[in-house]
C-alpha cells in the first residue's frame, strides 16, 4: 500500500517512521541479490505525493536487485545498542516508477529538502508497504508494535527473559 494508506492503517507507526525518515534522511534498504543472498545499502528516502520514494543511480546494484525481485525491507538507522529513538522496519516491494509526473513530484520533494534535483537517467522506486514494526527499548522491557496489511496494529511488551505479552 502507498504511504498515505499506511498512515490511515497504522497512524502511530507511520508517524514514528516519518519522523525518523525526515530526521535521519538516510535509511538502510535490504534487497535480494541475483544469487539469492541479502544486500543492505544506504538510501536517501523521501515521502512525497503520498508515497515513500527511493531514488537510485542508474544501474546501481540495489536498483537491479529491485528490478529482478521487488521484495525489500527498509530499516531506520540506529545509533546505539539500545536503539534510542526506536527501531523502525518496513517490509514490502519496490515498484519502479516511470511516470514523468510522479518523478517530478519526487524531484520537487528532494529540492525542498536539500536544494538539489535529480537529473535523468535515474531509477525511482516507490515502496509498496506490506508490514511494519517498531521496537522501543525501556529499562526492563521492550515495546514491540507490529502491523501488517489486513491485520490490526498489535502491541507487545517483551521482557528480558523473552516473555511476550500483548497490551492494549
Amino acid at each position: 500500500m502507498h504511504w498515505t494508506e499506511f498512515e490511515r492503517a497504522a497512524p502511530e507507526l507511520a508517524e514514528v517512521a516519518r519522523e525518523r525518515i525526515e530526521k535521519d534522511q538516510v535509511i538502510l534498504l535490504g534487497t535480494i541479490r541475483k544469487d539469492g543472498s541479502p544486500r543492505i545499502s544506504p538510501v536517501e528516502p523521501d515521502i512525497a505525493n503520498g508515497r515513500l520514494y527511493l531514488g537510485m543511480i542508474p544501474q546501481s546494484t540495489k536498483a537491479l536487485d529491485l528490478q529482478r525481485d521487488p521484495r525489500c525491507v527498509v530499516h531506520g538507522l540506529i545509533f546505539d545498542r539500545m536503539a534510542t529513538g526506536g527501531e523502525v522496519k518496513l517490509r514490502g516491494r519496490g515498484l519502479e516508477i516511470h511516470d514523468p509526473g510522479e518523478k517530478a513530484a519526487y524531484g520537487e520533494a528532494i529540492f525542498k529538502r536539500i536544494g538539489w534535483r535529480p537529473e535523468e537517467p535515474y531509477h525511482l522506486f516507490a515502496i509498496d508497504i506490506e508490514s511494519a514494526a517498531l521496537f522501543q527499548t525501556g529499562e526492563e522491557t521492550r515495546l514491540l508494535t507490529q502491523w501488517s496489511e489486513n491485520e490490526p496494529v498489535r502491541k507487545y511488551r517483551v521482557y528480558i527473559d523473552n516473555r511476550k505479552e500483548e497490551i492494549d
